[in-house]
């Protein structure tokens, strides 16, 4: 096959999540994921820095339309963090959630991808953190703002990559916020003073 394949990045992680489904990921090699996509070792290498790349790609995108999205919003902070992680539901989540399923569940056969997945979320916040310091906040607001959002996400994706779910990630993304802002603003039962 020629050497410079058009999408070989796109086959070579199509190949990737084919064969970690079914042979499992610690049991794939790079030359397993190369051959199946009529590549060789160096085009995998000159493409990603090691297999795991093949599920983790995505993260640069992500974090470019997370920290876009909050610099542009005038929204308050943690509306903004929620209307960022919308806009990432609709740009790159949308009918994809098959896809997404198979990674979620090679992702869950493996810790060391699972720590990988943590680093990835860690990653998000810090960047979405420093967006909203950019804009002139505290770093306790940006701090709770981003964490919350970060919170709200998590809670949406597992419901969505949940078997059986049928609604829309975005949907999701607004319906855990608003579980959230009802949390966080039900009154606080005052403790009983009489009994000491």
């Amino acid at each position: 096959m020629a050497r410079w394949q058009p999408d070989a990045r796109g086959r070579l992680e199509a190949a990737a999540f084919e064969l970690f489904r079914e042979r499992g990921f610690e049991q794939t090699t790079v030359t397993d994921i190369a051959a199946h996509a009529g590549l060789d070792k160096r085009t995998f290498y000159r493409l990603f820095g090691d297999k795991r790349e093949a599920l983790f790609n995505g993260s640069g995108q992500l974090e470019e339309i997370l920290v876009k999205a909050v610099a542009e919003t005038d929204a308050a902070p943690f509306e903004a963090v929620i209307a960022a992680f919308r806009q990432v539901a609709q740009e790159i989540f949308a009918d994809r959630l098959e896809l997404v399923r198979v990674r979620q569940a090679i992702i869950e056969s493996s810790p060391e991808l699972q720590e990988r997945e943590l680093r990835k979320m860690g990653s998000l916040a810090v960047a979405v953190a420093a967006a909203l310091r950019a804009k002139g906040l505290g770093e306790t607001t940006a701090a709770l703002a981003t964490e919350s959002g970060v919170t709200v996400f998590r809670v949406a994706y597992a419901r969505w990559v949940a078997p059986g779910s049928d609604a829309t990630l975005t949907d999701l993304i607004a319906e855990v916020a608003t579980e959230l802002r009802a949390i966080t603003s039900a009154p606080v039962p005052c403790p009983d003073l009489g009994h000491r």
